[in-house]
């Protein structure tokens, strides 16, 4: 019942956009008849796993395919269930965002192309995650790529876009390439397609390498892992908003999904692969988060922002690894507990984060962080949705992003112990470090919200904007509440992880009963809860003060000038400089100073900016190679069938010789 209910809202959601696109004179109606065929499969979808969770186990789906050696088969698993939640949750509070952020009217040559292909979108990502066959992931994961691609174009009139969205087509078909690569590799060692559990003992250890690499690179990609992340800044940037929100809240976790799911058909996997990939996650959480620091562009900054979460992801995957070669079961679940709750905890508060972002573009009509300022007082309701989703990446109680850290520290301290097994004290370096990203974002979201919703309005931009309508703030609050009811109550999660676990690592026994006993969860509730009164408490006497007490009221404090002006600000630039420096050789900053200023000096401008290094220094290089030696190969383009053949017939005697 679940597997066919899950299949029903695949299938609507993906023909959400189809009588919109085929309308001749679309409008309104039309953009709403659309939102509620994808607001109805997405339901469904959340339906079934509410139903999976609550009735237990549910049963595969297989029906006959005529494709040879593919098989339609599906199943529902705690594994899957945990990323599909995402999946319809998001795509659902998207969707209504969509209604009054990109409305048909203001957005004639788009609105029904963007709203088709989002559809499309949620369906594959949809499949993949129920695929229990290889091909059939493949179907899904094709969807789900081409789909984003023209969701990153959708305003191909603009060069960035363009732009953005080759780059990350290249990107998303060399992962795809990987991925048939290392689906030929487990045919050949299983002898089917299925996604099934390997006799990996009877493969030899150069496949068994080979098949890693080519899975660390085609899922890395896609979940945007440093240094493989360089379509994800540029895609998310130029992206409408509710379609960055789906991009990093949900798409860059299938890479994490399919990462989870190959290393969970390894019964015994080798240690260095988790040392490689908590090795991956400490970079990506370090260089992302300090890459954030330095954007101008306020999306732009969330996207970086990705990568660093992401890496606080993989650290627990890695440690969850180590784990299972060891076999140390309380560092599998602590380790992979972690980093499948911030799966869900980042698709919360990033989705959140990107939504109001876009609230913010939507009323600004700009990004740049440089030309705002003093929304707090003209957006109230953004503003504080932002400065929840705020404190919850930075991984600050009371909220989501806590807890799902907690766990993870206290899986990364408990290597330092032996116990009853094999201490690993060399994976404990991955807690200072998630110690130093969680110090370096809240560093960065305080440039945030201070340069976008505190101070006054720089530029016109902000001076004139107005809090974005409700369609648009009501998929703020749904996500709000999800980041304060993980916050406050981790325990609901408990038994949705322990079922996740519990497929990864099938030979662990009571997960749930062992989770709870590793992790303090109903201690960090009565923290939470002691906090968040102590915070409303505070809060309860300051306007009792305000409203019993004399109050002044003046300018704010000016630094002695006579006649302050926006301009006299600090600017996100100024503020996040230090930092800068300090992580200067990784950044590589390109600065625009004035020339020596002269007794009386004339209008000068400062300017400073932080490219991507690995896209504009090694990414791009290589690719305007490969371009300029296959141009040299157009000689041999003679328009002659018989210099054809003759290439062909050369090929076939070197291929003969070979053998």
């Amino acid at each position: 019942m679940n597997e066919w209910l899950l299949i029903a809202g695949v299938v609507l959601t993906a023909l959400s956009g189809v009588p919109g696109y085929l309308t001749r004179y679309p409008g309104p109606v039309t953009q709403w008849v659309t939102t509620l065929i994808a607001v109805s499969g997405s339901t469904l979808g959340l339906l079934a796993l509410c139903m999976f969770w609550t009735m237990g186990e549910g049963q595969s789906v297989v029906l006959p395919w005529p494709i040879p050696g593919a098989e339609f088969a599906v199943a529902l698993d705690g594994l899957a269930a945990l990323f599909l939640l995402p999946v319809f949750l998001v795509s659902l509070v998207g969707s209504v965002y969509g209604l009054a952020y990109w409305k048909e009217s203001e957005h004639p040559d788009s609105g029904r192309k963007l709203r088709l292909f989002y559809g499309i979108l949620t369906a594959g990502m949809g499949l993949l995650v129920i695929a229990r066959n290889s091909i059939l992931f493949l179907f899904g994961w094709e969807g789900m790529a081409l789909s984003a691609f023209f969701l990153v174009t959708a305003e191909d009139g603009k060069q960035e876009a363009r732009e953005a969205g080759w780059v990350y087509l290249v990107a998303t078909h060399i992962a795809t390439l990987c991925l048939f690569g290392l689906f030929a590799i487990l045919h050949a060692a299983s002898g089917s397609f299925a996604l099934a559990p390997l006799a990996w003992d009877k493969v030899s250890p150069r496949t068994a390498t080979l098949a890693f690499t080519l899975t660390l690179l085609g899922f890395g990609i896609k979940a945007g892992i440093m240094p493989l992340h360089v379509w994800l800044p540029g895609s998310h940037a130029v992206a409408p908003t509710h379609v960055s929100a789906i991009l990093s809240g949900v798409i860059i976790k299938m890479g994490i999904y399919g990462l989870v799911r190959i290393t969970s058909l390894i019964p015994h996997p080798p240690v260095e692969w988790g040392e490689i990939i908590l090795a991956l996650g400490v970079a990506s959480g370090i260089l992302g988060v300090v890459f954030a620091i330095g954007q101008h562009d306020l999306k732009r900054l969330l996207a970086y922002h990705s990568i660093e979460n992401i890496g606080i992801i993989v650290i627990g995957l890695g440690l969850a690894l180590v784990g299972r070669s060891l076999g140390r079961s309380g560092w599998i679940i602590l380790g992979l507990g972690g980093s499948l709750l911030h799966v869900w905890n980042h698709a919360f508060f990033k989705s959140l984060l990107f939504l109001s972002a876009g609230s913010v573009v939507h009323a600004t009509h700009t990004r740049e962080i440089d030309h705002l300022g003093g929304l707090a007082k003209r957006m109230p309701v953004t503003a504080a949705c932002f400065l929840i989703g705020s404190v919850a990446i930075c991984g600050l109680p009371p909220l989501n992003g806590f807890v799902s850290e907690f766990l993870i520290y206290l899986g990364l301290f408990g290597t330092l112990v032996s116990g009853d097994g094999p201490s690993y004290a060399g994976a404990a370096f991955a807690a200072p470090a998630l110690a130093l990203i969680g110090a370096l974002a809240i560093a960065c979201f305080a440039k945030a919200y201070g340069a976008v919703f505190l101070g006054t309005a720089r530029t016109h931009h902000a001076d004139h904007a107005n809090e974005a309508p409700w369609a648009m703030l009501a998929p703020l609050l749904v996500l709000v509440a999800a980041c304060v009811v993980i916050g406050l109550t981790p325990v609901v999660v408990v038994p949705a992880l322990a079922r996740a676990i519990s497929a990864w690592a099938p030979e662990l026994r009571d997960v749930e009963a062992e989770l709870v006993a590793l992790a303090p969860l109903k201690w960090v509730s009565v923290m939470s809860l002691a906090l968040l009164t102590a915070l409303a408490a505070a809060g309860f006497l300051l306007r009792y003060r305000l409203r019993t007490g004399a109050v002044e009221h003046g300018p704010t404090w000016a630094c002695g000038y006579v006649a302050p002006t926006p301009r006299m600000q600090y600017t996100s630039s100024s503020f996040a400089q230090s930092l800068v420096n300090l992580f200067g050789r990784v950044l590589r900053p390109k600065t625009l100073r004035p020339p020596t200023l002269a007794l009386f000096p004339q209008k000068s401008e400062f300017q400073s900016k932080v490219s991507d290094v690995v896209l504009d220094e090694a990414a791009l290089p290589v690719f305007r190679l490969a371009g300029y030696l296959f141009s040299r190969f157009r000689v041999f383009q003679q328009g002659s069938v018989q210099s054809y053949l003759l290439y062909l017939f050369i090929a076939l005697i070197a291929l003969l010789l070979w053998r």
